[in-house]
């Protein structure tokens, strides 16, 4: 029986190639698998027959959109997940969204072998294959670019050798990965690290010292999920969507950074998030408002944490998925309004309401009416303070 490999297609030329490529390494027919995660560019059902164009015995595409925004980047805003603290794992989202669709399509078909187009110092690799291992620990992984050295100007001249319908002539001098939640750009000149990004590194967000009027949006949550912009009711999805358009416009989002790979190597990266960043700011701040003080500090250790499992390619892997249960249940009571204002750049929050609020006026105001009892913090601050001075007094002798 002709082995089968289900290979990870996007349409462009490398992914084209190696269908063509892995037929001839290995003798496999290959089924082309397209997943939308609102990257945006040519329509599925022109990328599916491209595929089949290219040699491969079936094409299939999915939209992925709803999938990918409610299954993954919502628990990502959940955990206010930045990694080193500002990047909003965008590629790193979207990859087990991916994964998922190629080993169900692995099964379906009988193949044995996944493919991807990765090369072998990135993260994606990791996160390809990590996740394919945890869905289908039967099922072997091959990555052509990476494997068999398949540069770019072997795979131009494979594609005209072969006649291969796609373009070869326009290469972007980046290296450019996009989703619905947002988008990441590296190589070409930002490889030197003290040059600064350009305008036209930018699709996402507008150049936010430019002069406009600001923008007002309310965002609604409950249980820690955005369900309505301005009081009209979103999906998750729209959500993202509709604060893409509008912190976009405002130049929010931009983040220029170096980054820890998990391969070990610093990389420069530019990233656009302006939905992803108004949204994380909102939840935090709704976040503040409706959760304990001890709870509120024990879920920043684990959005940390959870944030370097994702983006070290580990969604599926046993204590993710325990993270989750515990990030869940620690926005059961994230529910209200938050105000911001986006101007310049930056989300500002401006407003908070909720009836879930932990918030008391009463306690918290210094005019009349305050009901915090003064006259307890003095013997509060002698008990608390008492291991230290007892250490002081031994450590000053």
């Amino acid at each position: 029986m002709t082995e089968r490999v289900v290979l990870a297609y996007s349409g462009g030329l490398d992914t084209s190639v190696a269908i063509g490529w892995i037929a001839e390494e290995t003798g496999a027919e290959v089924i082309a698998v397209a997943v939308d995660v609102g990257q945006g560019g040519e329509d599925l059902d022109v990328i599916r027959k491209r595929a089949l164009a290219c040699g491969a015995v079936e094409a299939e595409v999915a939209d992925a959109k709803d999938e990918f925004a409610e299954e993954y980047c919502l628990p990502a805003i959940k955990a206010n997940a930045l990694y080193m603290d500002r990047y909003p794992l965008v590629s790193a989202l979207s990859r087990p969204t991916i994964v998922k669709h190629l080993v169900a399509a692995a099964h379906k078909h009988g193949a044995g072998i996944v493919a991807h187009g990765c090369t072998g110092k990135g993260n994606d690799q990791v996160r390809f294959e990590a996740g394919i291992q945890a869905l289908g620990p039967d099922l072997k992984c091959i990555a052509p670019v990476r494997d068999y050295a398949m540069t770019r100007d072997k795979a131009i001249a494979f594609c005209e050798e072969k006649g291969l319908p796609i373009a070869t002539t326009k290469k972007s001098p980046y290296s450019i990965d996009q989703n619905v939640f947002g988008r990441a750009v590296e190589t070409g000149f930002l490889e030197d690290i003290w040059n600064a990004p350009i305008e036209d590194v930018y699709e996402y967000t507008q150049n936010p010292a430019l002069p406009r009027e600001p923008d007002e949006v309310v965002v609604t949550f409950k249980a820690g999920v955005p369900v309505a912009i301005d009081g009209r009711p979103v999906s998750v999805l729209q959500a993202i969507q509709q604060l893409n358009d509008r912190a976009g416009a405002q130049g929010i989002g931009r983040i220029d950074m170096v980054e820890d790979r998990l391969v070990g190597i610093k990389s420069r990266e530019v990233y656009e998030a302006p939905g992803a960043i108004a949204l994380i700011t909102a939840h935090q701040e709704l976040e503040n408002v409706t959760v304990e003080r001890e709870l509120a500090r024990y879920k920043r250790q684990v959005e940390q944490r959870w944030g370097e499992l994702v983006y070290d390619g580990l969604w599926f892997s046993p204590l993710k998925r325990a993270l989750d249960g515990f990030i869940n249940e620690a926005n059961q009571h994230v529910s209200g309004d938050i105000r911001m204002t986006l101007h310049g750049g930056r989300a500002v929050v401006t407003g908070r309401k909720s009836e879930e609020s932990l918030y008391d006026f009463n306690l918290a105001t210094y005019d009349s009416g305050d009901t915090f009892d003064q006259s307890k913090a003095q013997g509060f601050i002698d008990i608390f303070a008492l291991s230290s001075k007892i250490a002081a007094k031994r450590d000053l002798a």
